[in-house]
This record gives C-alpha cells, sequence and structure tokens, in this order.
C-alpha cells in the first residue's frame, strides 16, 4: 500500500466513524497538528505516529518489506 492510500484510509475511517480531528488526536495520543498534516498528505510521520492512529481507528496495520 502507498502512503497515499494509507492516508486516505485512515481519513475515510475516522469520517465514518464520525470522529473530528480534534478528538482522534487525543484518543490516540498524538498533535493535532500532526494529525491535520498527515491527513492532507503532507509531513513526515512515524510510524509510531501511524499506529497510534490506527489503533485509536480499530485498524490494524500490515507491513510488507520488500526485499533487495
Amino acid at each position: 500500500m502507498h502512503f497515499e492510500q494509507l492516508v486516505e484510509n485512515i481519513k475515510k475511517r475516522r469520517e465514518m466513524l464520525k470522529v473530528n480531528q480534534e478528538t482522534l488526536a487525543e484518543v490516540a495520543g498524538v498533535g493535532l497538528r500532526t494529525l491535520k498534516q498527515f491527513e492532507s498528505g503532507k509531513g513526515n510521520p512515524t510510524l509510531m505516529t501511524v499506529h497510534k492512529l490506527a489503533d485509536a481507528l480499530g485498524l490494524e496495520l500490515c507491513l510488507q518489506v520488500k526485499k533487495m
């Protein structure tokens, strides 16, 4: 999954659950500015930040590592 798809999936899930950005940021333990940047496709969130957002929304992250 590409980063853009990840952003879109998390944003859609938040909207589906009718959770505003402020509430999600608080529940996930991330900054509101960080969440806003993430949802706009800007910034460079850590894997931990993405995991916190996904977890707060009841989503599971599956990482795939490509062999080089």
